[in-house]
């Protein structure tokens, strides 16, 4: 249903996975915002993001557990979306995917990230 890869990690964009987070941003990202994301090819989504489906990091598999109200937009226009990986069931964020309480998978250029 989507599929990209990661181009570019930012110089401080693991500095969130103490909070159990990533931020993905497409190429457009901010200068003030680059050096903390992962950025990662815009690509089309097929369908809509749900609660029932996965998503793959590299070779590891996360639920989602919560989409925000401004995932699919967000992540189909800009490529930018925070994961978070709380387990949480409540949107308190609404560019927030939620998936499952885990620790943050490594991530590096050309690591794959879909949603199945």
């Amino acid at each position: 249903m989507y599929k990209t890869i990661v181009k570019d990690v930012g110089s401080e964009a693991s500095a969130f996975s103490e909070e159990n987070m990533i931020i993905l941003f497409g190429d457009n990202a901010p200068d003030e915002l680059i050096d903390y994301c992962y950025i990662i090819e815009i690509n089309s989504i097929e369908g809509e993001i749900t609660e029932s489906q996965k998503v793959l990091i590299g070779d590891k598999t996360f639920e989602i557990t919560k989409v925000g109200a401004s995932v699919q937009k967000n992540l189909a226009d800009l490529g930018h979306i925070t994961l978070k990986f709380d387990g949480s069931t409540k949107a308190e964020q609404s560019g927030t995917l939620y998936l499952e309480a885990a620790d943050v998978p490594n991530i590096e250029v050309g690591t794959e990230l879909k949603i199945v």
